[in-house]
């Protein structure tokens, strides 16, 4: 072979049906991490602490294979490969750039290499390096992951697993468990029954109703042209990368105030407006826009799994088994800026109970098996051309961690995938919450006035909610 690293004997293993869909070179998907250090970062320590972890992790020292004399039924493969860490870590000289304005230049810096193809000869991913101190951290650790390695939940279980405790070298992090409130019922015989026929009821028909909206939506169904519409469809257009950290505990206040989750509250405020005039309400009232939500498709994600990958050689669940639902955004100018986390609520409920990320992972399937990536690949098109953005969010460790001894600051993550014009993720980190924005710039010059209205939204919610239930 021609390539640095060379092809070892090994088992090949073929894509699951998600990762063959955002290997398609038309979707251009990739996974950007950025971790902000308290400490100039050891490039040494880094590229021991690969080797010493992730590449144990099989997919991460293997090649996406799309060769067709090397497939298996004619699918693409991932081949093992003898992996070279250095060459994975980039250092870029920073020694004669012209550094007055350190975070735009980890901005600039973000966005071209979100935009600059990855060499599939290789194992896809990169450690890019930058000791360039930042007013959130001393250096900053940018990872390019392809998105077929694997979804978010997969990628920050590995980031996870390869982390410490600050407090606690020895021990892994851990991430705020979602417990499920169980109600004790004492409800017997006729309307015990009566609830589980209606809940039947409600689930055939909210099924059958967001079925028809997905289909419409593939057909026709388009957002309606808003100064977030693209004027062109023909590709996928460069993006801007941005971020922004914020107090997580402003969340968290609003969820314990309203009774809701977090994920409410971060829908709530992306949708909210704070300008309430009538001619603005007029306006809204006519403009119809929808988002797609990554939905992890897991029922829970073990870290320790992934530790004992890399420590002992077992095996774990890993790669894309993530599904997709369409979220209408409530795209009104309302009196009570609540409303717009209650209307968040009752639609992810109503999104919950119908299965859609479910269906949508298994058209995508079954649609695979059938009749092969190109059909699968023009369901994905029309989904998100017709749509206007994408939507993420994730909880990170509820503890300071480092990675490779170093310990992180913050944590910002963008997953890049079709054509929409906004893609809006939120990642926690300890008491931090970031904001990371990617847009098409010709579509919005300016993502940084948009991430001031998403903060501006929250501490609208955040202020009502606490004069409302008189908290001072």
């Amino acid at each position: 072979m021609a390539s640095e690293e060379e092809e070892e004997r090994g088992t090949e293993e073929p894509l699951s049906p998600v990762s063959r869909l955002l290997s398609s070179p038309e979707l251009c998907a990739v996974i950007v991490v950025t971790l902000g250090l308290k400490t100039r970062c050891n490039i040494s320590s880094v590229v021991a602490g690969i080797k010493e972890s992730s590449i144990k992790l099989p997919r991460f020292s293997c090649k996406l294979d799309m060769d067709s004399k090397n497939k298996k039924k004619g699918e693409p493969v991932w081949v093992p490969v003898r992996i070279q860490v250095e060459s994975h870590v980039i250092v870029p000289d920073l020694d004669h750039v012209n550094l007055e304005n350190p975070e735009d230049f980890i901005e600039d810096y973000c966005s071209t290499i979100v935009n600059t193809s990855m060499d599939m000869s290789i194992p896809p991913w990169e450690f890019h390096v930058l000791n360039l101190k930042t007013s959130n951290a001393e250096s900053v650790g940018i990872v390019k992951f392809h998105h077929s390695l694997g979804d978010g939940m997969s990628l920050m279980s590995l980031l996870l697993a390869c982390s410490r405790k600050t407090s606690d070298p020895n021990a892994l992090p851990t991430i705020a468990a979602t417990t499920k409130k169980h109600q004790k019922s004492n409800d017997k015989g006729w309307w015990f029954i009566g609830s589980g026929f209606w809940y039947m009821i409600r689930f055939i028909f909210i099924n059958f109703v967001e079925v028809f909206k997905f289909v419409l939506t593939l057909c026709f169904l388009r957002d309606t042209k808003s100064d977030l519409s693209s004027e062109s469809m023909d590709g996928i257009q460069p993006k801007k990368v941005i971020h922004r950290i914020i107090n997580f505990d402003d969340v968290k206040l609003v969820k314990n105030i309203m009774q809701m989750k977090v994920n409410d509250v971060l829908l709530g405020m992306t949708q909210a407006d704070e300008d309430t005039t009538t001619e603005k309400k007029k306006v809204l009232d006519r403009i119809h826009l929808r988002g797609t939500v990554a939905v992890n498709l897991r029922p829970y994600t073990n870290i320790q799994d992934l530790d004992n990958v890399m420590t002992k050689g077992a095996k774990c669940t890993w790669g894309n088994f993530v599904g997709l639902v369409i979220f209408p955004l409530w795209i009104r100018s309302e009196d009570d800026p609540l409303e717009y986390v209650r209307q968040a609520k009752a639609t992810m409920d109503k999104k919950k109970l119908s299965l859609e990320a479910f269906n949508f992972y298994g058209v995508i399937k079954l649609s695979m098996k059938f009749f092969g990536e190109k059909v699968v690949q023009a369901i994905s098109k029309r989904l998100f051309d017709h749509t206007t953005l994408t939507y993420s969010n994730m909880m990170g460790p509820d503890e300071e961690i480092s990675i490779f001894d170093q310990p992180i600051s913050y944590l910002a993550a963008s997953a890049l995938t079709g054509s929409q014009v906004l893609n809006i993720h939120f990642v926690s980190y300890v008491n931090k919450l970031t904001i990371s924005l990617a847009v098409d710039a010709t579509v919005i010059p300016d993502p940084h006035r948009l991430c001031d209205d998403l903060v501006e939204s929250l501490n609208i919610i955040k202020s009502t909610a606490l004069e409302k239930f008189r908290i001072s």
